[in-house]
């Protein structure tokens, strides 16, 4: 059985299908290898074991009925600690929402149930959603899979490290700035930031309504198509008959390649290579347009986030981290009018950067520039965590600050993802583009 801990949401689905798989065994298996793993507790924050057996009979039910309700009927996940889960808490990696339970599951959740999903637990996450290293002195810092010593990419930190040591079967989580694809890049999984507004934030505790989205983190970009439609409630992208060959696909010159570190770099590169001997046609550009959106990102971010959270944050800012705490705050000093002014600014980049790419299926960059930071180093120099941290999320947030739907695919060098983004609410034609460069990457 501890075969079914390293297999996809979609072998597990189709093992259940044939019978090979019992969803009640399979629930079992991953709760026994979330009790034993010497890590668990540092990825975990809490786990809900009873609805889980509870969901998996159900499954397995309708299983021997022949009434199952998904490919993924059965087969067990986690969720990240914003998601609502009813009469269980969810407190978001944060001292300041300790025992706070919801009523009600989150929108997704529920649909991801609907579609027979199995709830293995809650994961834990970076403080509030507000840094894309996953250092959380408050809660816990899941260690990477590529270097224990190591943070693990946030701020779904708990969900990327379930999948990579094989506590579930995929995971979901939030992608603000890079929360999706951060992790998901430095734990060798493919990771999906959905078009804001593709799906429900309902239920979801918010960071930056505007910029934040859902995303699964996963083994595979066909478990990735899957949990999209799970999520959303309907069918899932027809994947078959995609190909690479005349495919137009552009590397971004402009902040993407700064300052990348050795590995990264490497690792982007030869993925480049392998597709371009797939058959895909390969293109390098500058894009100022790029820059000037990046530009207003102080302008947007910090002062949504602390809009919505300054009440809670200033009755006991004691009880945060400093380093997220000072994050939130660096949003008290922009105005109305500046903000205003800056998304006004940022709907006519948008408009200008689609034009810009119109003639391409997809825009390559690095995933993150750098490899997973020491999580001892990080709490002892604020200044160290600071600068890591932006950095750490200058790719992604590419995608976020554009209103793309972007996807991360491991290359062969460990912790180091190739992104692939394309224009908004275009997720089935990414996932299609993905599944055939999955291969060739690997």
């Amino acid at each position: 059985m501890d075969k079914w801990l390293t297999m996809t949401a979609a072998d597990l689905g189709r093992g259940i299908g044939v019978g090979d798989v019992d969803p009640v065994a399979l629930v079992d298996c991953y709760l026994d290898a979330i009790a034993r793993h010497e890590f668990s507790p540092r990825i975990y924050a809490r786990t809900t074991a009873e609805r889980a057996r509870a969901e998996a009979a159900a499954a397995g039910a309708r299983a021997r009925s022949g009434l199952r309700l998904s490919l993924l009927d059965g087969v067990p996940i986690s969720w990240k600690d914003l998601f609502d889960t009813a009469g269980v808490a969810t407190e978001a990696g944060s001292a300041l929402l300790k025992g706070r339970v919801p009523e009600a599951d989150a929108e997704v959740l529920r649909n991801a149930t609907a579609a027979g999903l199995v709830c293995l637990g809650k994961t834990h996450m970076t403080e509030l959603a507000f840094s894309g290293l996953g250092l959380n002195p408050i809660t816990e810092s899941p260690p990477c899979v590529n270097d224990l010593d190591a943070v693990s990419g946030g701020s779904s930190s708990g969900a990327a490290t379930s999948v990579a040591f094989g506590l579930a079967a995929a995971g979901i989580g939030s992608d603000t700035g890079g929360s999706v694809r951060v992790p998901s890049a430095w734990n060798d999984l493919v990771g999906l930031k959905t078009t804001s507004g593709r799906l429900s934030l309902r239920g979801v505790v918010p960071l930056c309504a505007r910029f934040d989205t859902v995303g699964p983190l996963c083994r595979s970009v066909e478990d990735a198509t899957l949990l999209l439609a799970a999520m959303e409630g309907r069918k899932p992208a027809d994947l078959k008959g995609a190909s690479l060959s005349g495919k137009r696909l552009l590397v971004l010159e402009t902040a993407a390649l700064d300052d990348v570190r050795e590995a990264p770099l490497l690792g982007f590169e030869q993925a480049v290579d392998r597709l371009a001997a797939a058959g895909a046609q390969i293109e390098r550009r500058k894009l100022p347009v790029v820059a000037e959106a990046l530009a207003l990102s102080p302008k947007l971010f910090a002062p949504e986030a602390y809009g919505t959270w300054m009440e809670v944050i200033e009755a006991k800012p004691e009880l945060m981290f400093a380093e997220v705490c000072a994050r939130f705050r660096g949003g008290r000093n922009i105005s109305g009018p500046e903000y205003v002014h800056a998304w006004q600014q940022l709907d006519r980049l948008r408009a200008q950067y689609l034009a810009e790419t119109a003639g391409y299926d997809a825009v390559l960059v690095p995933s993150v520039p750098l490899l997973p930071p020491n999580k001892a180093a990080l709490e002892a120099d604020g200044e160290f965590f600071a600068s890591e941290n932006l950095l750490t999320l200058r790719n992604t947030r590419i995608g976020n600050v554009l209103g793309l739907c972007a996807l991360t695919l491991p290359t062969a060098v460990p912790s180091a993802g190739l992104m692939v983004m394309a224009a908004p609410m275009s997720e089935e034609r990414l996932l299609r583009l993905g599944t055939v460069m999955e291969p060739v990457l690997r």
